[in-house]
Order: structure tokens, then C-alpha cells, then sequence
């Protein structure tokens, strides 16, 4: 039986917003705003900054040089927090829910600490940071792994001292599921915005080999 679930943040918990968050990049200089960005998987200095190769004062003396203008953290953080659409009240409902039914609840997300900064601020989720609804939060940028990559998933495994069968993983990304059921992990793709608070019940329900 399930005993874990392991959520997404952006797409899953958090609906994104690609078009918007390509928009504010462009809006500081970044005339490849859209090559650059990646709704699952960053590359370059934001895959870098992701992934911890680089500070978050980096990534913004970096920006600053490619688009040619002085950036402040507090541009930056308005760009990235492009990609934050709107944060369901449901799904919080859903965690505290599943929480108190005795699942352990962990975040693994591909993040960085200009999104981090925002979700992890007091009054963020209903007068609470994100984190006082997780048992434990995997960030790619303080692991430095970032999905697909399998070990980024192990690493929880290993970390947490749970079974992959006794694990659901729930992510918008195909190809992040994907890693994660080649591992024996449990998973769910729901479509990024949609309302998955009821559908994840089935999986739940669902016979562990």
C-alpha cells in the first residue's frame, strides 16, 4: 500500500504560467527568453542555477551581462515568479488531508531560491511558508540533482528509508514520471492547472505489488 507521496511543486501544486514567466525575462533583455526556458528542465545559467553550480547572486551578474543592463535580485525574482500562476487553496486542503490520514508528504522539485524566497515566505499559503505542509523538502538546487535524472530520485529514497512500491510520485512532467516508475515508484501526471485532489484517490487506492 501506499505509505508516501512525493509531489511536484510547479504544475502540480502551484499552476504555471510559461508564456508569462518568457515574457518578464524578455521584459529584462532577454530577447531568447523562450529557447531559454523550459517548462520541466532549465538549462544554461538558469539549468545552473537550478541545479546549485551557481549562486543566486550569480545567476543575476550573469543575466545582467547577457542582457546588457544592471538587474537587481528583485528583477530577477519578478521573472522567475513568472512562471507562478496560482496556488489552488484545494491542494493545500488535499495535503493537510493527507497528512492526517498518515501519509508522509515530501516536495521534490527542480527550483531555485528566487522561487523558493516567494513560497517560503510567512503568510505564502493560507498564513504559513509552503514547507509547514511537507514532511520533508528535496530542492533541486540544495541536492544539486535535478529531474529526470534517477539519482535525483534515490537520493529521497535512500534519504527517507522508504520502499519505491510503497511510494507515489506526482508530477505534470512525462518524462519525470517516467524516471521515477523505472525506479518502481508509483506515479501520477496530472495536466499542469488541473484539479487532481479527487483523481489521486484511485491511485492511492490501488493494490502495491
Amino acid at each position: 500500500m501506499i505509505k508516501n507521496i512525493i509531489f511536484d511543486l510547479g504544475g502540480v501544486l502551484i499552476t504555471i504560467d510559461q508564456q508569462e514567466a518568457v515574457r518578464r525575462f524578455r521584459d529584462l533583455g532577454l530577447p531568447d527568453a523562450e529557447e531559454r526556458l523550459n517548462p520541466y528542465t532549465q538549462s544554461g545559467i538558469f539549468g545552473d542555477l537550478e541545479i546549485g553550480k551557481i549562486t543566486a547572486e550569480q545567476f543575476r551578474r550573469s543575466l545582467s551581462e547577457i542582457t546588457g543592463r544592471p538587474l537587481t535580485a528583485e528583477d530577477c525574482t519578478h521573472a522567475w515568479l513568472g512562471y507562478h500562476k496560482e496556488l489552488p487553496p484545494r491542494n493545500i486542503r488535499m495535503l493537510q488531508q493527507l497528512r492526517a490520514e498518515g501519509y508522509r508528504i515530501l516536495l521534490l522539485s527542480n527550483t531555485n531560491p528566487f522561487m523558493q524566497g516567494w513560497v517560503e515566505s510567512r503568510n505564502y499559503a493560507d498564513g504559513h511558508p509552503l514547507s509547514f505542509y511537507f514532511d520533508a523538502l528535496y530542492r533541486s538546487y540544495e541536492v544539486k540533482m535535478m529531474k529526470p535524472n534517477e539519482a535525483f530520485f534515490q537520493y529521497v529514497l535512500d534519504n527517507e528509508h522508504i520502499r519505491p512500491g510503497e511510494t507515489l510520485f506526482v508530477d505534470d512532467g512525462p518524462r519525470n514520471c517516467a524516471a521515477a516508475a523505472g525506479l518502481g515508484i508509483r506515479t501520477f501526471c496530472p495536466i499542469n492547472g488541473s484539479d487532481w485532489t479527487q483523481e489521486i484517490r484511485q491511485y492511492l487506492d490501488k493494490p502495491t505489488a
